[in-house]
């Protein structure tokens, strides 16, 4: 299933991909690192998103970090078409054969399988219901699933259990699954969270190159909002140099929409993405590219990297004292944020209909 390629080195930047290298895969003993020349790339190329079916084994995992906020997450997906150059889940492709660079957003694997083990581990006497974060890794709405449609299958399980669920999103596709997102919502049994890190769409469009533009996000949250739905905006990350200056204008905008919570974290380049990313920012962002990476090192204590738990998504020191600041000025100032509870109860009725009974 690997595919191992070398390229000449190439200053290019390449139309709709985050990166342009594919730094070597840890887990091969060659050097898979490769740079293409931008003449080299065009829809007939071998970059041209390419999907890779499998039989997934299980679908629900356990989330054992301690500060990420679910028990359990289920990704239909591995790799993003997004290509969004800060996604901590590039790192991840390693384990299936491919490079965290342009192989993670080229080469998408489909669990051609989920929703049917789903459906199995839903029907277990053993599972206790509990709200399961679907693209904990990468996201469900990437442009692969208008044609899988695995996604929807999946909410159309969790209705038919009543079982809790949250989707994690910036793609405006999820709107195609309104109708079924409405009806889980009529019970409590759906929370959306959309990420949006800017207001400004061109650098949208070099940070995550295919994921909905800025315009077409907001609308989605005011549709979203004005349908019942709770929503959650996740400002993340904030990248102190390139638009940690936007947080209140960005928090005002997304109250005015009626957003339920907003919650943010600060950029960290764990594993290859401290390369990816450097490598982005020198190629999009040449003159200030020492300043943001000084600045990204002062969140975490003199490093891009960071594993350090509690501290690795709000960072330490004065900037990250100030974006922390700005949010919580901005919230006070402009959100009137919204409690939701998930309804835990009608699954266990759906599941055991005998209890109906007593």
């Amino acid at each position: 299933m690997t595919i191992k390629s070398t390229y000449d080195i190439s200053d290019s930047i390449l139309k709709g991909r985050g990166a342009v290298i594919n730094p070597s895969n840890r887990f091969e003993n060659t050097d898979a690192s490769s740079k293409i020349h931008s003449q080299q790339y065009d829809e007939q190329s071998i970059y041209k998103t390419k999907v890779i079916e499998t039989k997934a084994k299980s679908i629900i995992n356990k989330v054992l970090s301690k500060d990420v906020p679910m028990a359990y997450s289920m990704n239909p997906y591995q790799g993003c078409e997004h290509g969004c150059i800060y996604c901590y889940a590039r790192n991840t492709h390693n384990y299936w054969g491919y490079s965290s660079g342009l192989d993670f957003e080229s080469k998408i694997i489909v669990k051609t399988n989920a929703a049917d083990l789903l459906r199995t581990k839903l029907k277990s006497k053993n599972w206790e219901a509990s709200p399961i974060m679907v693209s904990g890794n990468t996201d469900c709405y990437q442009p692969v699933e208008k044609t899988y449609t695995i996604t929807r299958k999946i909410l159309k399980v969790m209705l038919d259990f009543k079982h809790p669920i949250g989707l994690i999103t910036k793609n405006n596709l999820i709107l195609r699954d309104l109708d079924i997102i409405k009806k889980l919502a009529k019970d409590n049994l759906i929370s959306v969270a959309i990420s949006i890190n800017t207001l400004d769409d061109k650098l949208r469009q070099k940070l995550e190159p295919r994921a909905s533009s800025i315009s077409q996000r907001l609308k989605l949250i005011k549709t979203l909002v004005d349908n019942g739905i709770s929503v959650t905006a996740l400002a993340a990350p904030i990248i102190p140099g390139l638009n940690e200056s936007e947080i209140i204008p960005l928090v005002k905008k997304l109250s005015e929409l009626g957003v339920s919570k907003i919650g943010h974290i600060v950029v960290r380049l764990n594993g290859d993405i401290a390369e990816l990313f450097e490598d982005w920012l020198i190629r999009h962002y040449p003159q200030r590219a020492d300043k943001v990476l000084n600045k990204i090192k002062s969140l975490h204590g003199g490093k891009l990297n960071d594993s350090r738990i509690g501290d690795r998504m709000s960072g330490e020191g004065n900037i990250a004292e100030i974006i922390h600041q700005q949010f919580k000025l901005a919230q006070h100032k402009y959100l009137n944020e919204k409690s939701f509870s998930y309804n835990l109860d009608l699954y266990h009725k759906i599941k055991n209909p005998q209890l109906k009974l007593f």
